[in-house]
């Protein structure tokens, strides 16, 4: 089938050749084998299911858990003439019923689903029907509780396959550690997986970390020095418009973006940037995921991430044309100690959680036993301030009730309004005689999106269709509405907000069944991520692409020659030196703090813990210069 992949890539996506790793990955897939692929962001990901879903005979089902990216995909399928849908939280349930039967009986190739949809009767009746051509699973780490973004939805995947056992599988992740690897293998029941993984290092990105006070002084160095699209990442909304403003003031055009921002302002902005209107888009972590723009020379943090699994994502944005690019790290002392100090509060008590979960079902008036699978709009930072809670704590709150597997959260994310015909063509006609009024109405339906209308929910806009018909459009919303009334159409209206979707029904607070272990665990995962992040930006004694290969489990023992750390080696530091520097920071924080274990003096030098400072660390011990007792306590070695 080799030759019939490179034409469907030609035809669909106009490349005349797979990257190196990509084809590996598709043959693989295409020969019907459970594959694993660690493909950094910007890798071609997409193309690994999209081709083998094309080229064999059925439908592909693609597991994610970002409805955003999600909707990008399909209209991104869909603008290749290639029939994709979705089905997610927040649609109804007459839109979903109608969404799989088009995936049975249309020739639908794929259908992307949310994981919480996986285990309802209506999708599993359905799933059995159709005739799938593979599983594909998009951010597959989500399915580790060792992850760093664990989705107790996931889970479910494995539960589906039964349905179809002879269909492979693929899980795809852009960062995921070796027990992480090992988890996505066993979660989803692969059998003799073919594995594959890309470099974690990108040879034309140059990662630099800059300790200084001054950020946004710094960031107008660095744009004023690497000309070029850049995108610049801040923790919280109000510091977009901050930074973005300053820029502007200072001669680099700059916007804003974050999930707060009407829909309208969010697309123009994108746009904006796309173009190259504006060089720097100043974003929260909401900008970025399906961006597909391959010349951005530089991006700049200048808030700490969580850990290095988000950082080298976002980081991992620049230089997707292969050209040289720049990843800064803009920080200092108290961003380590906000973000280590942040770490220990991500998990709040578990009698906090029950509170929120309680506050939940008062808000929207959920009786127990009641409301599986429903979704309604909500601002959390409006439900924190009417039951006066604390902001940050309760985002914390709702964040372990999604991960236990209780809720589910989106971002704000567009999705127009949509309509379908529940009539027939007959029964339509009749109501045309019988309403002459909505005669018009429905005749520019049918002009506009044809006899689909009647199969499938069509997009709308209510804002042309109204200047078509040279009436005002609350006018024309009002005659939909008449129509949605009389049961002529189903009319979904417009969604920008938030939403939250109940997986489960509603329990009774003082008896929802909390994983209090696995929430112990995972609290000290994120302490442990966060101390590596920090180690990350506070090092200075190996290359920065090695301290990322090295954390996701890829040996390695060359530098990257680019980073600012074998920049500066190359000017003044020979191999001897840099040792010299590593001997004298352990004997100095040995000599503030006494005796101390490996782990807390690696963590107290805030460096990592590998095989050239372990080796650094065995040297100095053979030479006498620092005792390590048999418990493993190191200490200096007294010689008077």
């Amino acid at each position: 089938m080799e030759k019939q992949a490179k034409e469907v890539l030609k035809k669909f996506f106009g490349w005349d050749d797979f990257r190196p790793v990509q084809k590996d990955v598709i043959d693989a897939v295409i020969a019907d084998q459970d594959t694993l692929a660690l493909m950094p962001t910007g890798g071609g990901k997409s193309l690994c299911y999209q081709i083998p879903g094309l080229v064999k005979e059925g439908i592909c089902l693609v597991v994610s858990p970002l409805i955003a990216l999600m909707k990008d995909q399909v209209d991104q399928l869909r603008k290749r003439g290639i029939k994709a849908t979705a089905i997610y939280s927040g649609m109804s349930y007459r839109e979903i019923d109608r969404t799989l039967d088009n995936c049975i009986y249309g020739d639908f190739k794929f259908l992307f689903v949310s994981p919480e949809r996986l285990k309802s009767d209506l999708f599993l009746e359905r799933f059995k029907q159709m005739k799938v051509n593979l599983i594909a699973v998009d951010e597959a780490h989500c399915i580790s509780q060792w992850g760093y973004d664990f989705r107790p939805p996931y889970l479910e995947i494995a539960a589906i396959r039964p349905h179809h056992p002879n269909v492979n599988i693929l899980a795809l992740t852009a960062s995921a550690t070796p027990q992480v690897q090992e988890d996505i293998q066993e979660k989803l029941e692969m059998k003799k997986p073919a594995i594959f993984r890309q470099s974690f290092a990108r040879k034309n990105l140059s990662f630099n970390v800059r300790i200084v006070e001054n950020k946004l002084e710094k960031g107008k160095e660095i744009l004023d020095r690497i000309p070029g699209t850049a995108i610049w990442y801040v923790r919280n909304r109000q510091s977009t418009h901050q930074i973005a403003k300053a820029l502007s003031q200072m001669g680099i055009s700059a916007g804003a973006y974050h999930a707060g921002l009407p829909m309208t302002d969010r697309v123009k902005r994108q746009e904006e940037w796309m173009s190259n209107q504006i060089r720097v888009m100043v974003s929260t972590n909401a900008f970025g995921m399906g961006i597909d723009k391959s010349d951005v020379r530089v991006v700049i943090h200048s808030d700490l991430p969580e850990n290095l699994e988000n950082y080298y994502q976002e980081a991992g944005r620049a230089g997707r044309d292969l050209k040289k690019s720049y990843a800064v790290l803009l920080t200092n002392e108290e961003d380590f100690e906000l973000v280590l100090g942040r770490s220990v509060l991500v998990y709040p008590s578990i009698d906090f959680v029950r509170k929120v979960y309680q506050c939940l079902a008062n808000y929207f008036r959920i009786a127990v036993g009641s409301n599986m699978l429903s979704s309604f709009d909500f601002e959390w930072g409006e439900f924190a301030k009417t039951y006066n809670l604390g902001v940050l704590e309760t985002f914390y709150a709702l964040k372990v009730l999604e991960e236990e597997g209780f809720i589910g959260m989106n971002e704000s994310f567009f999705s127009p309004s949509k309509i379908n015909f529940s009539v027939n063509s007959q029964q339509l006609y009749e109501v045309q005689i019988a309403h002459a009024k909505l005669d018009p109405v429905i005749k520019i339906l049918l002009r506009t999106y044809g006899g689909n209308l009647f199969s499938e929910y069509m997009a709308i806009n209510e804002s042309k269709l109204a200047k078509t018909l040279t009436i005002p459009e609350n006018q024309l919303i009002r005659f939909l509405e008449q129509l949605a009334q009389m049961e002529v159409i189903d009319y979904e209206k417009r969604k920008d907000k938030p939403q939250i979707t109940f997986l489960t029904a509603r329990y009774d607070a003082g008896k929802l069944p909390m994983n209090t272990r696995r929430i112990a665990q995972r609290r000290e995962l994120t302490i442990e991520k966060a101390k590596s992040i920090v180690a990350y930006a506070n090092q200075e004694v190996i290359c920065r692409t090695q301290f990322i290969q090295e954390y996701f489990g890829e040996n390695t023992s060359e530098g990257c020659g680019i980073c600012d750390w074998c920049v500066e080696t190359k000017k003044s530091r020979d191999p001897e030196s840099r040792e010299k520097v590593l001997i004298e920071k352990i004997l100095k924080t040995l000599a503030e703090s006494g005796e101390l274990n490996q782990r807390d003096l690696f963590d107290a030098m805030r460096i990592p813990t590998n095989a050239y400072t372990l080796g650094v660390l065995r040297k100095i011990s053979e030479e006498g210069l620092i005792r390590i007792d048999q418990s493993g306590t190191i200490s200096i070695q007294n010689h008077g």
